[in-house]
């Protein structure tokens, strides 16, 4: 699906804005408090700051040499009190390498190319965010540079564990009337990727995303059509429906999620139609939690495969970033992940057993990995953690190990 491409700031979103403006008006006022002037929402304002400090090391069997970064990141912002319904975010992040520890490289903004492996957190100083809001009972606009996320992750999400965060420069729409229903659309305008300004694309995305929560569950259906905004024929068009839901067998509580989307990418002259499937049961067992997962990237015959390029992708399919980009094989993702509390901290473990969704004669064992995770709480206000990831290659790639440790706190 195409749309007619649009700037940053054009007119045809000013006009989205005022008809939102007046759907607020016509769906009535908000029932929580405001100020009384724009001088008491200034004064009811907050200023939030977000610090981390981490350390990333990378080691694989190729030319490359091993990496280490220990970067330093801040995020600082201010949100206004509500006036009239109306509010405003300012948001500022920076990222610094730490005692000269940047033996790493980040392709897209020229540091270090082709010496060290890839550690995608750039020295930055940016606009985060920055969005003005209007908000009542039911409907919520803002317009601005802005986080979106929606459901897992899977599909759009901020990429909040790298240190240069994925924010967009977007119109959203949020309708949500009762607790069980709710409708959000965004108009994204430009996609802030995580390496600075050095990778940022101009885009004419529409996102749609509509969910239910039933007695059995929650059905959400969406309809993500993505488009860089230059000169070429780019459209990737998907649609998909979700469940999730939770249950009991003889006291033993069972939360399992299905979901399933179909998705349309025109490449120049070329277009390729692919799936995804994704499944997960899981449950709870003397304070042991385990979950078994299933996901397919679908390929079409081997030439083009489903890709989720807006998605918080260190997420899925392992920590150590093999398959960012989606093999043109496909990609079957098999997990297994076990999780509990120890010595005041949470452990966590998984194990993925990767293949071809296409195999060929050439490629069908996409290799395996293992994760582990460690997270902990320092005086109830600071966040340790540490964090490793081994990746065994087979018909592609190679074997890598990646290893992360960090210390953050929010005031």
């Amino acid at each position: 699906m195409k749309f007619a491409s649009h700037s940053a700031f054009s007119p045809n979103l000013l006009a989205l804005s005022i008809s939102a403006s007046i759907m607020a008006g016509t769906l009535g006022s908000a029932n929580t408090a405001h100020a009384d002037t724009i001088h008491d929402a200034l004064s009811a304002g907050t200023v939030t700051t977000d610090v981390r400090l981490r350390y990333e090391g990378v080691s694989q069997d190729n030319a490359a040499k091993d990496a280490d970064a220990l970067t330093f990141r801040t995020r600082l912002g201010y949100t206004s009190g509500a006036y009239e319904g109306f509010s405003f975010t300012v948001e500022m992040e920076d990222n610094r390498v730490v005692l000269g520890q940047g033996d790493y490289t980040v392709g897209p903004t020229g540091f270090n190319p082709g010496v060290y492996s890839v550690i995608a957190d750039p020295e930055f100083t940016e606009l985060d965010q920055g969005f003005v809001q209007y908000k009542n009972q039911a409907l919520t606009l803002k317009i601005g540079r802005q986080v979106i996320t929606l459901d897992n992750h899977r599909f759009v999400g901020h990429v909040g564990w790298r240190q240069d965060r994925q924010t967009f420069d977007a119109a959203t729409v949020i309708y949500a009337p009762s607790k069980q229903l709710k409708a959000q659309y965004s108009h994204i305008m430009q996609r802030n990727r995580i390496f600075a300004e050095a990778a940022d694309l101009d885009s004419n995305d529409h996102l749609l995303n509509i969910s239910y929560s039933t007695s059995i569950g929650k059905f959400t259906g969406y309809a993500y059509l993505l488009e860089v905004d230059n000169t070429t024929n780019n459209a990737l068009d998907t649609y998909g429906v979700s469940f999730n839901g939770s249950s009991k067998i003889n006291d033993l509580g069972i939360k399992y999620a299905l979901e399933y989307a179909t998705q349309s990418n025109e490449n120049g002259m070329t277009e390729y139609d692919t799936s995804y499937l994704a499944a997960e049961v899981s449950t709870s067992i003397s304070g042991i939690n385990a979950k078994l997962g299933y996901e397919v990237l679908g390929s079409d015959d081997g030439n083009s495969a489903f890709t989720t390029p807006l998605a918080t992708l260190h997420k899925f399919n392992g920590w150590s970033d093999q398959f960012l980009a989606t093999p043109a094989q496909g990609l079957v993702d098999a997990s297994f992940t076990l999780s509990s509390k120890v010595a005041g901290g949470n452990i966590l473990a998984v194990y993925h057993d990767y293949s071809a969704d296409e195999s060929s004669s050439t490629v069908d064992d996409l290799g395996s990995e293992i994760n582990v995770q460690y997270t902990t709480k320092l005086a109830g206000k600071y966040a340790l953690g540490i964090k490793y990831a081994d990746y065994n290659a087979k018909d592609i790639k190679v074997d890598a190990q990646k290893v992360w440790i960090w210390l953050a706190t929010k005031f």
